[in-house]
């Protein structure tokens, strides 16, 4: 019998960058949700300065709860790790599992920007200053993420969306354990390494969580679909 599988994008992604990897767990018997985050994706015209991290654990939460899903494999992609983290303390009990998938982890009470380096979060403010209206992050390129593939990149650039700043800046809450208790999986992308994750997998060594590794880029769903499928399964 398959599982109930809840998939979480990142930055500047909605739920269509699941595509591949959604079709092949379904053909495998698998029920998979693919939710997009407020602001992002079909959801853009959602994006207001007031969408945060807050709003995107709410967004998880509310999967989880109006589908009546249990004993869940919660999946979380760079960005989409934080939300995932969120809503595993909110609704420990309808999940099994997490798998964060080459993702941005921080301690309880951090912001995403502080797992960044200076420079980075220096560039994605004045990006958003500028390109953002002060509130958004512009996508960057495809490239950006290990998509190297003409159609791949294509595609991901003319589906990617802005992304929302206030996410960025926003405190991870927490009251309990990172990850809940619960048993998490860390999937480590390394051809090529996402540089700026550096200090996120050190919060995951620290948390002495489950490691693998997966030989592609960091938008692993785009361009190893078979591979990401069998680093969450496995």
């Amino acid at each position: 019998m398959g599982e109930q599988i809840v998939l979480v994008h990142g930055l500047c992604h909605g739920g269509w960058c699941w595509r591949p990897v959604a079709r092949l767990l379904r053909e495998a018997g698998h029920e998979v949700f693919t939710p997009t985050l407020t602001g992002l994706g079909e959801r853009a015209h959602l994006l207001t300065p007031e969408v945060g991290l807050t709003t995107m654990i709410r967004d998880v939460t509310a999967v989880l709860e109006a589908e009546e899903l249990s004993d869940v494999l919660l999946v979380g992609h760079s960005f989409g790790a934080l939300p995932v983290l969120g809503a595993a303390e909110r609704a420990r009990d309808r999940i099994r599992r997490l798998v964060l998938l080459d993702g941005l982890v921080i301690e309880a009470g951090r912001r995403a920007f502080d797992a960044l380096p200076e420079d980075v979060v220096l560039q994605r403010e004045l990006d958003a200053k500028r390109r953002g209206h002060g509130h958004a992050l512009p996508p960057p390129p495809a490239e950006a993420f290990g998509v190297t593939d003409p159609d791949d990149v294509a595609w991901v650039e003319r589906r990617m969306t802005p992304h929302p700043l206030r996410s960025y800046r926003e405190p991870l809450a927490l009251d309990g354990p990172l990850g809940a208790g619960l048993p998490v999986t860390y999937v480590h992308c390394t051809q090529p390494v996402y540089p700026v994750l550096a200090s996120s997998r050190q919060v995951v060594k620290d948390q002495g969580w489950e490691w693998r590794d997966l030989p592609t880029g960091h938008d692993a769903m785009v361009t190893d679909p078979e591979g990401t499928v069998a680093a969450l399964l496995g």
